[in-house]
């Protein structure tokens, strides 16, 4: 079945129910017919839900820990010191965002989280990275706090082996596309990816539904590695039939959701879901995702095989970093 007769199958199909948990065991796989099979995995998920959940994703538990705890460290400080990093004061977007300062769904007043944002910087920082070279809009340092020593090296720690999951997420993309896998290596030569650390406030007294964790939203890049701290349901994926469907923490998965960068990449064949996080569990919540993108310069163009004259292209043609930038913009009100 074509990509585009499978797209059309899925949108007529029933409404998705829970979020598929796929085994990454071989990714790595020297058989090409094994690593066929787990593209094929992911080509249901990405065609009929958007969402997956990844076991054996290879990440140590300890490099997740160090980073939660760093994350937790960050959030404790008072909140004069984390305004001076305010994400408002850099025209790149990184920094620190505060309770309510975002708005990720306009019909709602603000998201009740807060966050620090960042991207590729290595860990032995250098002045001339030729990673950040093609940047474009999005061009512009880091920013970090200044008197948590221990807070920068274990939230790059796990940046890194999240950036290095993504880029093993890339050849299983291109297999469940029916193209070759290396056809994102030259679209994704410098990780164009963002981190977030989240601190979710208990949300307590009178239920105020437009003011949740996060509001409705899709992701702006290719596709979401999400950590959630264990034990607490905040995050709910919206299927076509407008019911929330709970992704609660499994433990030793990671989340893998897509955004609108494949969706406009496929046409839509790939589904960029809806989703929110609302945190009514009476106690703090963390998560950190990474946003994983094509590289700011590349063009998002439809790939072939996902138009046809039934379906044809629905997305005017921007860069990458165009589109992440005005989406920012959108969100944070700058």
């Amino acid at each position: 079945m074509s990509l585009v007769h499978a797209a059309h199958a899925a949108e007529s199909a029933e409404a998705f129910r829970d979020i598929p948990i796929i085994d990454l065991k071989d990714i790595d796989n020297p058989n090409p017919e094994a690593r066929k099979a787990l593209g094929s995995a992911v080509k249901d998920a990405c065609i009929n839900v958007g969402f997956l959940y990844v076991k054996n994703h290879g990440i140590p538990e300890d490099k997740i820990e160090r980073a939660y705890s760093a994350s937790k460290d960050f959030f404790s400080l008072p909140v004069e010191r984390k305004m001076e990093l305010d994400i408002r004061k850099t025209s790149n977007f990184k920094g620190y965002t505060a309770i309510l300062s975002s708005n990720n769904d306009p019909l709602n007043r603000g998201d009740l989280h807060e966050g620090f944002e960042f991207g590729w910087e290595e860990i032995q920082a250098r002045i001339n990275d030729e990673k950040r070279a093609n940047d474009g809009v999005m061009a512009g340092a880091n920013v970090w706090p200044s008197d948590l020593p221990g807070f920068r090296e274990p939230v790059l720690s796990y940046y890194h082996a999240a950036v290095d999951l993504g880029r093993k997420m890339f050849p299983l993309f291109a297999l469940a596309l029916d193209l070759p896998e290396n056809f994102f290596d030259d679209k994704t030569k410098n990780a164009a990816a963002i981190m977030r650390v989240l601190h979710y406030p208990p949300q307590t007294g009178p239920v105020d539904d437009r003011v949740i964790g996060i509001g409705a939203h899709t992701d702006f890049e290719c596709f979401t590695v999400l950590w959630q701290e264990p034990g607490i349901q905040a995050l709910q994926v919206l299927n076509k039939q407008k019911e929330w469907i709970d992704a609660p923490p499994i433990p030793g998965t990671l989340v893998i959701n897509l955004g609108d960068q494949f969706a406009r990449w496929t046409n839509d064949v790939f589904k960029s879901t809806v989703h929110r996080a609302i945190n009514r569990s009476g106690v703090r919540r963390y998560s950190i995702p990474l946003f994983f993108g094509t590289d700011y310069d590349v063009k998002l163009e439809p790939i072939p095989s996902c138009v046809s004259p039934e379906r044809p292209p629905k997305y005017e043609v921007v860069t990458a970093g165009e589109y992440v930038k005005e989406r920012l913009k959108a969100t944070y009100g700058h």
